[in-house]
C-alpha cells in the first residue's frame, strides 16, 4: 500500500493519462486521423529539443520542456479549445483555471504549487521560456497543417489573416522561423487550403 504522497502522485498520473483521449482539430502529418493532446504535448517537447537553438539567448530549454509538458493537462477537464473558434475562447480562461485547480490539486502540496506555477507561467507568457514555449505551440500546429494538405485550416475554411494573427507569437519569439511560416501560409493560400482575404 503506497503512502499518502505516493498515492497522490499515482492518482495524478492516472488522471494525466486521460489527456490521451482528448482530441484536437489538427490532423497528424499523414492526415490519417486527428492528434490527441498527449501526442501534441510530446511533439512540443520534442520540438523544444530540436529547435532549442533558435530560442532567444538565455532561454532555459529544460524549463521550456517543463512548461510544454504541463500546459495542456487542463484539457482533461476543459477540452481542447479550437484555435479559430471565438465563441469557445470566450469561456476558455475560466474553464481552464477551474481544471487547473482540480487537476493540480490531486498532487501533494509542494508539487501542486510547482505544477500550478508552471501552468501559470505558460499562460502568462511573461518569461522568455514561456514565450518560446507558446511560439512552439503555435508553430507545431502550422507544421502539421502544412504537411496534411491544409488540415484544420482547410476543414474550417480559415482565412489568411486568422493564421497570421495566430502565428504572431512565432514572429516575436522565433523570428528566424518567420520566413518559413510565411512561405507555408502563402503556399496554403495558393492551394486553397487557407482562404485569402
Amino acid at each position: 500500500m503506497p503512502d499518502d504522497r505516493l498515492a497522490q502522485q499515482l492518482s495524478f498520473l492516472i488522471e494525466a493519462d486521460r489527456l490521451k483521449s482528448v482530441l484536437r482539430r489538427t490532423p497528424l502529418s499523414d492526415n490519417s486521423r486527428l492528434e490527441n493532446s498527449a501526442e501534441h504535448s510530446w511533439h512540443l517537447a520534442l520540438a523544444a529539443l530540436a529547435l532549442g537553438e533558435y530560442a532567444p539567448a538565455g532561454v532555459n530549454v529544460a524549463r521550456v520542456l517543463q512548461l510544454v509538458v504541463v500546459h495542456d493537462l487542463v484539457e482533461i477537464d476543459a477540452g481542447d479549445t479550437f484555435a479559430y473558434d471565438p465563441a469557445a475562447h470566450a469561456t476558455k480562461e475560466e474553464r481552464e483555471r477551474v481544471a487547473a485547480d482540480r487537476l493540480f490539486g490531486v498532487l501533494p502540496p509542494d508539487q501542486r504549487a510547482t505544477f500550478r506555477a508552471l501552468w501559470d507561467e505558460f499562460e502568462a507568457h511573461a518569461t522568455s521560456e514561456a514565450r518560446f514555449a507558446h511560439a512552439l505551440d503555435r508553430f507545431q500546429a502550422l507544421l502539421l497543417n502544412s504537411q496534411s494538405g491544409g488540415g484544420s485550416w482547410a476543414t474550417h475554411r480559415v482565412r489568411r489573416s486568422q493564421v497570421l494573427a495566430r502565428m504572431a507569437p512565432v514572429q516575436a519569439a522565433l523570428p528566424s522561423l518567420w520566413p518559413y511560416v510565411l512561405d507555408v501560409i502563402d503556399r496554403a493560400c495558393e492551394t486553397g487550403a487557407i482562404v485569402r482575404d
